[in-house]
């Protein structure tokens, strides 16, 4: 047996890609004017090129690093505002090259698209090239098989025509695809054999996957769309645009594409762990809900978990975060019950659920009244400032500071509703009033009296509708897959030559693979060959070779 280095390529497959070849372009020698046909053609054999489709896949990456690092414009309006003021400077040229708004800004759309069309114009062809060589059978056995990277030889007491035939058969056993020559007479007795067809069903897999995935980000993109609605305890909302705290349709979406379904939050439950190195820490959330998909249809109950979204009318309802919201008892100058209400308070940077929000009372009389707070879930006082030590609402304490005058609410402006505007209000409480629930606070001058009643808790629901999600995960297992195929397969030929000699029947096995990156084949092929040699073996008559070929004449 005599082996030799297995070479980088197939020199023997018609189909093999030669992407490293030049290609004729306008800096080509020997030829001709370029016209504008040949412009566009030249144009196109370079976008379609795998060098250029990497290029492109690595521009979308690059470009999308700047959506994940800066407040985007559709999903954090407020954060982009934020931006601004922090950086007067720099956000203006931010701004100008589109990347508070990155995903939607025509540069990225023009890489999205480019890389479309490389991959269309790279999968498309290869997939009818491929089509055509999964049709095509083995080439015809070289003549002389030493010279292949591995071969082996050796003799046999068989007639050329049955080794051929007993080697075909333990091939076609391995599951190689055979090829005999038509007519013995003319070209000799061999068999060619070849294996590993899925190594280039696998590549284009893989590529026809990420097409695919491109189509599906695409696709949530244009047909899908995210909202966000906080929830206090005991309320329901519809999922309508005017009912959603933040709406972000996709391109082709409006408001009449929401679903007609409502959710009632009955029940709200968080616990923490209480002892120990993790004290503080969440241990569990349950969200106790009740739905129904459309108006008049039957209500029904579920529960919201992290991580474990309910599904209903083609949207997925997430928690993705809750908080308290204090209740208070407003009444005005006139004795008049003008606010009552849960109102939620947003937690900061803190921790332990320290939280800070705004009552507006815009029906007092004779002024309207505003007060910001700070609600404390487990108040400690530590050096005369109030700290929460635990998330859980153990020891529940609000601070308020009351202002009266001209709210701005009727000036046409939207506001936000955790944040007052106190630049037509007076202050009328010098310092930070604390109150336990059930506690009230007489404002000065017979402003009225604010009561703090209790509180209770608030969910943050996320709801997303992508029809892109499915078939891009679909099209992601189908990427790793191909690239599974790609790497674990190869793809490799064996050919058999039998000749008749003076000495009888001497049989040539020779082999190779198109790409052998990992190894294996030289292993492989040594087994094939023994396995070769003892079927011939064991097939050949106990008599001489040589008495049987007398007897055939």
């Amino acid at each position: 047996m005599t082996d030799v280095r297995a070479p980088e390529t197939d020199p023997f497959d018609p189909a093999a890609e030669r992407d490293d070849q030049p290609r004729p372009g306008p800096a080509s020698p020997g030829g001709g004017t370029f016209g504008l046909a040949d412009w566009l053609k030249w144009v196109w054999r370079q976008l379609t090129s795998m060098r250029i489709a990497l290029v492109l896949l690595f521009l979308l990456a690059l470009g999308s690093v700047p959506g994940s690092m800066l407040p985007q414009q559709g999903t954090n309006p407020a954060g982009v505002q934020q931006y601004y003021a922090s950086h007067p400077a720099l956000a203006p040229w931010l701004s100008h090259l589109g990347l508070f708004n990155v995903f939607g800004a025509p540069w990225f759309a023009a890489i999205y698209l480019l890389l479309f069309a490389s991959l269309v114009g790279c999968v498309v062809p290869r997939t009818f090239r491929l089509a055509g060589s999964a049709r095509t059978l083995p080439p015809r056995a070289p003549r002389h098989l030493a010279r292949l990277p591995r071969s082996a030889e050796y003799a046999t007491a068989l007639p050329p025509g049955d080794a051929v035939e007993v080697a075909a058969g333990v091939l076609a056993g391995h599951g190689f695809r055979l090829r005999r020559p038509a007519d013995p007479a003319d070209a000799g007795h061999w068999v060619s054999a070849e294996k590993g067809y899925l190594r280039e069903v696998g590549n284009l897999l893989f590529h026809l996957a990420l097409l695919g995935v491109l189509v599906s980000v695409a696709l949530g993109g244009l047909f899908g769309y995210k909202a966000d609605r906080l929830l206090i305890q005991g309320d329901t909302f519809a999922d309508t645009a005017s009912a959603l705290d933040e709406f972000y349709p996709g391109r082709f979406v409006t408001a009449a594409d929401l679903g007609p379904f409502t959710i009632t939050l009955n029940k709200f439950d968080a616990s923490y762990i209480s002892s120990g190195s993790q004290r503080g820490q969440p241990s569990a959330f349950d969200a106790q809900i009740s739905y129904t998909e459309q108006p008049g249809g039957p209500t029904r109950t579920g529960q919201l978990e992290v991580n474990r979204p309910l599904s209903v009318d083609g949207a997925k309802v997430y928690l993705i975060g809750h908080g308290y919201a204090p209740e208070f008892r407003v009444t005005d100058a006139r004795g008049q019950v003008v606010y009552n209400a849960a109102t939620p308070f947003i937690s900061g940077t803190t921790g332990n659920f320290l939280s800070e929000g705004v009552v507006k009372v815009p029906d007092a009389q004779p002024e309207q009244l505003g007060f910001t707070g700070v609600f404390v879930p487990t108040a400690v006082d530590v050096g005369g400032t109030l700290e929460s030590v635990f998330p859980a609402a153990d020891n529940p304490v609000v601070s308020l500071i009351a202002y009266a005058g001209n709210l701005g609410v009727n000036t046409g402006v939207s506001q936000s509703v955790y944040q007052l505007d106190t630049g037509g209000m007076k202050r009328l409480t010098t310092n930070p009033q604390l109150l336990l629930p059930g506690q009230s606070l007489k404002l000065p001058g017979g402003q009225g009296t604010i009561t703090f009643t209790g509180y209770v808790p608030w969910a943050s629901l996320t709801i997303t509708h992508d029809p892109g999600q499915l078939p891009a995960l679909i099209c992601g297992i189908a990427a790793l897959g191909g690239l599974l195929l790609s790497f674990m397969i190869r793809r490799r030929r064996v050919f058999v030559r039998a000749r008749s000699g003076e000495h009888g029947t001497t049989v040539q096995v020779g082999g190779l693979a198109r790409t052998d990156a990992s190894g294996g084949f030289e292993d492989e092929f040594a087994t094939l060959a023994a396995e070769l040699r003892s079927a011939h073996e064991q097939a050949a008559p106990e008599k001489p070779a040589a008495h049987r070929q007398q007897e055939g004449e």
